[in-house]
């Protein structure tokens, strides 16, 4: 929100663009359910605590229980760095990428999916595109 605000105040009109062009980038995984959305997400999770412990690698496949792989210190700092990222139905979906368009006043996103499956990926994509219309 920072760099937007400093950027919308600092911008200067040239002869590619006579206003401020605000592209924001989230993840966004969606499933047909709540349920199955949470569990989808528990990869990005995962990942992140992977950048915190400096023990990066491949995407790893989702769990049923986030808790058992990460400490409290851990999770707080994964929740920070996925600070910007969202899962749910694509009706939860719509209303959250909606409350982040409008917050950030975006005119644009650019999304990303880090969804373990690749068919579970590119459904999330058609679900999201589904709702955001």
């Amino acid at each position: 929100m920072q760099a937007v605000s400093i950027y919308r105040e600092r911008f200067k009109a040239s002869k590619q663009l006579s206003e401020p062009y605000v592209m924001v980038g989230c993840n966004a995984i969606v499933a047909d359910t709540e349920d199955e959305a949470r569990r989808l997400f528990t990869t990005p999770q995962q990942n992140f605590t992977r950048m915190v412990r400096g023990t990066r690698g491949p995407l790893p496949p989702p769990v049923e229980d986030i808790e058992k792989i990460w400490s409290p210190i851990e999770k707080t700092q994964a929740a920070s760095m996925l600070a910007c990222s969202f899962y749910g139905s694509p009706k939860k979906i719509k209303a959250k990428l909606t409350s982040l368009i409008e917050s950030t006043g975006a005119n644009e996103l650019m999304v990303s999916a880090p969804i373990w499956d690749h068919t579970a990926r590119v459904h999330s994509f058609e679900l999201l595109a589904d709702a955001m219309q």
